[in-house]
């Protein structure tokens, strides 16, 4: 019975919506309110107002590609709610969203801290790998938990709930 249902739209969604709203933590602690760092600080130090907009036009853009990511996951959550062989799990939901959390954190951080070096956890630091490599191993910590959660993520048989065309519908 377990195979004609199919985890993966669930999944995928709340991985795509964990990327946008880790980002979305991402920029709103470390870029706006602790302020250490921006976009490009690594290339561009915020040492003038010039600079500080120009990292607030590349801030303005990052935060809009994970809105967007964001809205994709939602749109993809709501058809998957819609379909009768897609099984709703709490625990697999969340556990896509702390993988997709996780993976923002990873790829990111890989790609912007230490490959590209265009910022860094504590930007203005002496030296930058400690938080960096703090950023990257709370991203495998996610991404592990979520894996595990979503593995655990069982569903259970919506109580007289049936489907259209007579199937069972499988609740949270």
């Amino acid at each position: 019975m377990r195979n004609r249902y199919r985890r993966g739209p669930l999944i995928a969604a709340g991985v795509l919506m964990g990327a946008g709203l880790g980002g979305f933590a991402d920029g709103i602690l470390f870029h706006q309110i602790l302020q250490l760092h921006n976009m490009l600080s690594g290339r561009i130090p915020v040492t003038d107002l010039v600079s500080a907009k120009i990292n607030m036009a590349w801030d303005g853009f990052f935060h809009a590609s994970v809105w967007l990511m964001t809205c994709i996951g939602l749109g993809m959550l709501f058809r998957a709610g819609g379909r009768a062989d897609v099984p709703w799990s709490g625990r697999m939901f969340l556990g896509s969203l702390s993988m997709g959390w996780g993976l923002f954190n990873l790829i990111e951080g890989v790609i912007d801290h230490l490959v590209l070096g265009i910022h860094h956890v504590v930007e203005y630091a002496p030296n930058h790998l400690p938080a960096d490599i703090a950023f990257l191993a709370f991203g495998a910590i996610l991404l592990t938990g979520g894996w595990l959660l979503v593995r655990a993520g069982g569903f259970r048989l919506e109580p007289g709930g049936e489907a259209p065309g007579g199937e069972t519908r499988l609740a949270v």
